[in-house]
């Protein structure tokens, strides 16, 4: 769910009731656009709040947790410590219901006198911003500066009066009518969501389709299809959660995916539009924000870590595909070999009805009994032109031969760089990166630097399962995991999966000399089909046999295996029915 203004309303209550008349202790930027307040209470220990203006995942929560802040502060931070370093926050407020906190801050001025600051907090996507201002509301300085080049509804620089751009047709939630409600939002001649949403300050699309939902009506539906029994339900419900919001009626919870397990939505109320989905309670918004953005933030690091890996493995796909289209033309070119080595046979045989000059001769193709003409060169005697057409023959016999060989490298080498493509889209850590950088090293895709050698081994390890029935899974991350699982870590008798002529990871079940149930058949199906670059797909084919019968070729790319005798599933992607288990 998008950081909207009911969660922002939500966390403005809470860091009301645990921060007001609090003192700053200590003020931290441990990212560029990041700050780390540290509040001291006594008998209490330290409260921390952390605040991110990042375009891609932007927040701000309590926590537990320190961050290492750079030896040298940033400009921004320095500042806020020498106005409010020890400054008491005195009060928290949300204008209306945007994506906006305003912290007041009481401190000391210079002088030793009493004097106020505003530090606005704006959590707004792309355009999140955290923004330092003096009693008229003056801005001092901010993590981003925003010139009047780069947007011409509003500056944000030292020394401009700061505002929050007027949110045009939209109305405060506190403020409209039940006229307005009725009048100017359910009858805009769009969906009954959208109606919403597009309507109401701080509201977004999963609150909007929430209150569709409540009140009985299809989000998709259209106003003009309302009745009036449907817009008074509508609108009680609207009234409903204002007054939840009001009282403080909170429930702080993640959805969960049954299917995949991965974290969908979070909410400060019950989302009843996801009843189907496993759903975690905590205790607190500040608890829900950091588990959901905790995993939301190592999948963006990852990802942003892998760039460079992913920009590298995109370029040599590119190459070798076009490379691999232009063999298969040469190859098709070469097929025509067997004219000239015709044209020549017939040569021997009937070039002696050629006369000096000619430029073709018609001949009866003796294995076909067919006329047909043959090309001369004028300058040459039959013979001559028979020797043409055989060293034509051979050339291209023998390009044919090396292109098939070439092309069976190119197809192997794109088949490599797709699956080093999966391993770098499931990988979860910095040693799963290493372990695929090394391998790219290894091929010659990356220049390899001299030094000492990492242990990618225990720099990375497998991921490790256990099913709802006790059986141990393990999936590799990579290609060097996937070898090491099926040729050195499982026994003969263990079953490997694999999603069917698709990249991705080899999925070993320990038996333990047991016979499996059909259930974990299904379980180890579903992770295989989940560590594939079929993940996005509803079903995916799913091979699988006994590993003794699994075999690497010699000389083969990590990862490359060949079998013939296996039986095949359908599996949908799937975490469920697993328990991951850490081997630290």
């Amino acid at each position: 769910m998008a950081f909207d203004g009911i969660t922002t309303n939500c966390i403005m209550q809470e860091l009301n009731h645990l921060l007001a008349g609090q003192r700053i202790s200590k003020i931290a930027q441990p990212e560029r656009e990041e700050l780390l307040f540290t509040f001291k209470a006594l008998n209490e220990g330290s409260n921390r709040l952390l605040i991110s203006a990042n375009a891609s995942l932007p927040f701000l929560y309590m926590t537990k947790e320190n961050k290492t802040s750079p030896l040298n502060a940033p400009n921004f931070c320095m500042l806020l410590r020498k106005y409010i370093g020890n400054g008491r926050i005195s009060a928290i407020s949300q204008p209306s219901m945007e994506r906006v906190l305003c912290f007041t801050i009481e401190h000391l001025d210079e002088m030793g006198d009493p004097a106020v600051k505003y530090l606005y907090v704006e959590i707004m996507g792309k355009h999140s911003n955290i923004i330092f201002c003096d009693k008229d509301g003056q801005i001092i300085d901010s993590v981003k500066h925003v010139s009047g080049q780069m947007s011409s509804i509003r500056e944000v620089l030292p020394g401009r009066p700061y505002f929050i751009p007027a949110q045009q047709d939209r109305f405060d939630p506190w403020q409209i009518a039940k006229e307005q409600f009725v009048e100017q939002i359910l009858k805009k001649p769009c969906s009954v969501a959208k109606a919403i949403y597009t309507s109401l300050v701080g509201f977004s699309p999963i609150i909007a389709t929430e209150l569709a939902y409540r009140s009985g009506l299809d989000a998709d539906d259209s106003t003009a299809a309302l009745t009036q029994a449907d817009v008074e339900r509508l609108y009680d419900v609207f009234r409903s959660l204002l007054q939840d919001l009001s009282d403080g009626n909170f429930s702080y919870g993640i959805y969960y995916d049954p299917v995949t397990g991965a974290p969908k939505e979070f909410a400060p109320i019950p989302l009843t539009i996801y009843s189907d989905m496993e759903y975690k309670t905590f205790s607190s918004i500040s608890e829900v924000l950091e588990a959901f953005y905790a995993q939301r933030n190592k999948h963006t690091v990852i990802h942003q870590k892998s760039t460079d890996l992913r920009k590298i493995v995109s370029i040599h796909l590119e190459r070798d595909r076009k490379k691999y289209l232009l063999q298969k033309k040469q190859l098709a070119d070469t097929e025509k070999k067997d004219k000239y080595r015709i044209y020549g046979e017939m040569l021997h045989t009937y070039g002696y009805a050629a006369s000096p000059g000619d430029k073709s001769i018609e001949v009866t193709n003796y294995y076909t009994n067919e006329p047909f003409v043959i090309p001369l060169d004028p300058t040459l005697d039959a013979m001559e032109n028979a020797k043409k057409y055989f060293d034509k023959y051979a050339k291209l016999k023998r390009t044919g031969n090396a292109l098939s060989s070439y092309i069976l490298e190119t197809e192997n080498e794109i088949k490599h760089l797709e699956s080093i493509e999966t391993s770098l889209s499931i990988a979860e850590t910095e040693g799963d990166l290493a372990a695929i950088k090394e391998e790219l090293q290894e091929y010659g895709f990356i220049k390899k630097h001299s030094g000492k050698k990492t242990n990618r081994i225990s720099k990375s390890q497998p991921l490790h399962f256990v099913d709802d029935n006790g059986f141990h899974i393990y999936v590799g991350k990579n290609n060097y995991q996937n070898d090491q699982l099926t040729f050195k870590f499982a026994t003969g008798n263990d079953w490997w999966f694999h999603a069917k002529q698709m990249t991705g990871s080899h999925v070993i079940v320990k038996s333990e000399n047991k016979e499996l149930p059909d259930s974990t058949y299904e379980y180890a199906a579903a992770l295989a089909a989940y560590y594939s670059s079929g993940r996005d797909n509803e079903k995916v084919e799913i091979d699988y046999l006994q590993k003794k019968n699994v075999k690497k070729p010699n000389g083969s790319a990590p990862g490359f295996v060949v079998y013939y005798t296996n039986y095949s599933l359908v599996a949908t992607p799937s975490l469920a029915h697993v328990t991951l288990v850490s081997d630290k």
